[in-house]
């Protein structure tokens, strides 16, 4: 009986009508355009998106001259980056521009950049005067500033009226603006006021002050200030206003920008963890892609020959000891290992930007005790495992061998417990000079965590094994 559910929940998905399917062949078997038109008005835009690229190139030609302008337009937002770039390249320039002066500035501007110069400037020439001089707004911050993730799609009213008239004003702006979820309002000078929520417009009496319903508290953030993500997340709102210098609403800051802008600070982040400058692009060059990695690889290349010169330093070791120099890769391996699961933890909780001195000394605190009880843990098993091996495997005395095995279990253990306190006070460091933790990636961490491990596990094979007890 508990399984019924599922069955029929399956069931419907199975027999969902293949939309895709049903749209490429009404285009394939209407001859009348405007029948065609009528069946399509009965299909989401998404679904036709879906079946766009499964049409050939006359037929597409025939659906953009048969669909409404605002139909195109919802079509080209469920499109990928590319199937967009294809799609506007398709339609004739006066089409291309009456499709992308119904999307938001910030969309416009993105896509128009991504064609070819000449096809740039004849479709900018076309745009609307609005739409051309809010592009020119946004492309007038850097890329790392918030004004340029804003979009001027919002509605603002005067703070000085009544629910009634509030509304009024939100409905003659609706026909151009569809972010109404939250109404932002402005005073004296046209600087802002603060912001109601459309809910409490609706349910508010026609006579009350828009005042008296008005947030005045209602965060908002410059455009001339660097993207702090982190920050306008915390504020959970669909949008946040962006001002100007006069404090003036200049746009906003909607929920899909900060998407957007997360998703790419954490790619950004996943190169910096990478040793890369920036995110790679498919369609750069070889000398770009180059000059991205060669500086950091360079970097790490010279801490790689101070690694291989300390083990140089100790070669006497291993002519006395061959045996040690097998166990040399488990040390390195398990201490970068280690090392790089605490900077994974540490740039996490780094984060949060008003963590306290206090509760760094806990992180490091913290992390360090892992890698003592995880070292703890690891340096027990490698004593009897490595001793039972090297007894069995290489037909040493029972004694000599687990004494091989402590040292290597004892260097084990320290690797783990200095690779976690590395791990941890290398981007704490970082975060404190002003410098993006993420730069202080795995590659980094491992090979310094290699020159310690190094220096602890020749050392104490020197020190025990050589020099105490003679072997």
């Amino acid at each position: 009986m508990q399984e019924e559910p599922r069955t029929i929940e399956a069931e419907a998905v199975r027999q969902r009508p293949d939309y895709e399917a049903a749209i490429v062949d009404a285009v394939r078997t209407s001859t009348a355009p405007r029948l065609l038109a009528m069946q399509l008005e009965n299909y989401h835009a998404g679904d036709i998106a879906d079946a766009f690229f499964r049409l050939t190139l006359p037929e597409r030609e025939k659906l953009y001259r048969i669909l409404k302008t605002d139909t195109l337009s919802e079509i080209l937002e469920y499109l990928d980056e590319e199937e967009r770039i294809r799609f506007i390249n398709e339609l004739t320039l006066r089409k291309a521009a009456a499709v992308l002066n119904r999307l938001e500035p910030d969309q416009t501007g993105d896509l128009i950049q991504s064609l070819v110069p000449e096809k740039q400037a004849l479709l900018m020439e076309l745009l609307d005067s609005e739409m051309r001089a809010d592009i020119a707004l946004i492309d007038s911050y850097d890329e790392d500033l918030i004004g340029s993730r804003m979009t001027t799609n919002f509605v603002e009213v005067p703070r000085d009226v009544t629910v009634k008239e509030a509304m009024n004003l939100l409905v003659k702006q609706a026909a151009d603006n569809d972010n109404i979820t939250t109404i932002y309002s402005y005073g004296n000078d046209h600087m802002y006021a603060g912001a109601v929520d459309l809910k409490d417009l609706i349910i508010a009496r026609n006579d009350t002050p828009l005042e008296d319903i008005l947030v005045a508290s209602y965060p908002y953030v410059y455009g001339s200030v660097e993207t702090v993500i982190d920050d306008l997340r915390d504020y959970n709102e669909d949008s946040i206003p962006v001002l100007g210098s006069d404090n003036r609403v200049l746009g906003v800051i909607t929920t899909q920008s900060l998407l957007e802008a997360l998703d790419q600070e954490m790619g950004e982040d996943y190169a910096r963890f990478a040793g890369l400058m920036a995110e790679e692009d498919l369609e750069e060059t070889l000398f770009v892609s180059l000059k991205k990695r060669l500086p950091w690889l360079l970097f790490l290349l010279a801490l790689g020959l101070i690694v291989s010169w300390v083990v140089s330093l100790f070669e006497g070791v291993v002519a006395q000891i061959p045996l040690v120099l097998a166990f040399q890769s488990l040390i390195l391996g398990m201490s970068g290992n280690v090392g790089t699961q605490s900077l994974g933890v540490t740039i996490r909780v780094l984060m949060d930007d008003e963590l306290t001195g206090k509760e760094k000394r806990h992180l490091v605190v913290k992390e360090a005790r892992v890698g003592f009880v995880n070292g703890l843990i690891m340096g027990s098993m490698a004593f009897v495992f490595l001793g039972l091996y090297i007894l069995a495997a290489k037909h040493q005395t029972a004694a000599a061998s687990f004494t091989i095995s402590a040292c290597i279990a004892v260097s084990l253990w320290l690797a783990m417990i200095v690779s976690s306190l590395t791990g941890t006070t290398i981007p704490i460091f970082f975060k404190k000079i002003g410098v993006d933790p993420a730069v202080a990636s795995g590659p980094l961490i491992t090979t310094i965590n290699d020159l310690c491990a190094v220096i602890l596990f020749y050392g104490l094979v020197w020190l025990f094994l050589i020099r105490m007890l003679g072997m």
